[in-house]
């Protein structure tokens, strides 16, 4: 047991016996932790266990069983991104994967701020669903997937018009598409892109543009790779699927509003 003070994003949230709490946290100096909050909906704490709340917390922290918040300063939330359900949809599907990513109690300040400065750019406005893609390309080392979307499997040349090889598991020069009878048929700049998502720098997302089929061929593509090497399926990424399907009506009903 030891009291820790750390910046921390609520992941999510469930009932608890009757009047109850528990609260998945994943803060930047002791990972993911599950929290026992008294009177969770009543309480001085219920502002600030909401799911994507950001604050300093004040904690007691157990390395078995629960932990506890004690205190809480600096509270912010994501106003934007909780007022849209499309934001939230993908916010939500993004905090659903960082529980995924690493076990509870792994001190990961990295990822932290990763997923944190992706959930500002997503409020500011940027594309959520690249934003999104990104993420999820960048958090395959963490499932010990590392990929290379940068040269050829075979040659290592570089600036082609490149296919994937999940036989392989890296890409294909038009030199070697021979090499693999079910290669991806890609779109070249899907990989191309992906090269580019592995390494970007939060400003450099800033400068990102992708068209609408891009975007669906890249969505396509990265849900291969994930069936494939990763094999989670969160609730939350079918919640964005199904998007796709009735999404369009609630876009037609703001427009005509």
């Amino acid at each position: 047991m030891q009291k820790l003070e750390s910046r921390g994003l609520v992941l999510f949230n469930r009932n608890y016996r009757e009047n109850d709490k528990l609260v998945k946290i994943f803060t930047e100096q002791a990972g993911k932790r599950m929290f026992f909050v008294r009177g969770g909906g009543a309480g001085k704490l219920s502002a600030v266990i909401q799911p994507l709340t950001i604050a300093e917390f004040m904690m007691t922290v157990n390395d078995e069983g629960l932990s506890f918040i004690e205190d809480y300063s600096q509270a912010e939330s994501f106003k934007e991104i909780t007022s849209d359900i499309f934001k939230l949809s993908y916010a939500t599907y993004l905090a659903a994967l960082t529980d995924a990513t690493i076990a509870d109690g792994v001190t990961d300040a990295q990822l932290f701020v990763f997923l944190e400065k992706t959930l500002e750019l997503m409020e500011e406005g940027l594309d959520h669903e690249i934003l999104t893609n990104i993420f999820e390309i960048q958090v395959l080392d963490r499932f010990g997937v590392r990929l290379n979307f940068h040269e050829c499997v075979f040659c290592h040349r570089v600036g082609l018009p490149f296919d994937f090889s999940f036989k392989f598991s890296g890409l294909l020069c038009p030199n070697h598409y021979a090499e693999d009878e079910r290669r991806s048929h890609l779109d070249p700049n899907v990989p191309y892109l992906l090269d580019r998502f592995q390494g970007l720098s939060f400003e450099e997302l800033r400068s990102i543009s992708v068209k609408d089929d891009m975007k669906r061929k890249l969505r396509y593509f990265i849900d291969d790779l994930y069936d494939n090497y990763v094999g989670i399926h969160l609730k939350s990424k079918k919640f964005i699927d199904n998007l796709n399907s009735w999404g369009h009506i609630m876009n037609k009903e703001d427009s005509a509003d």
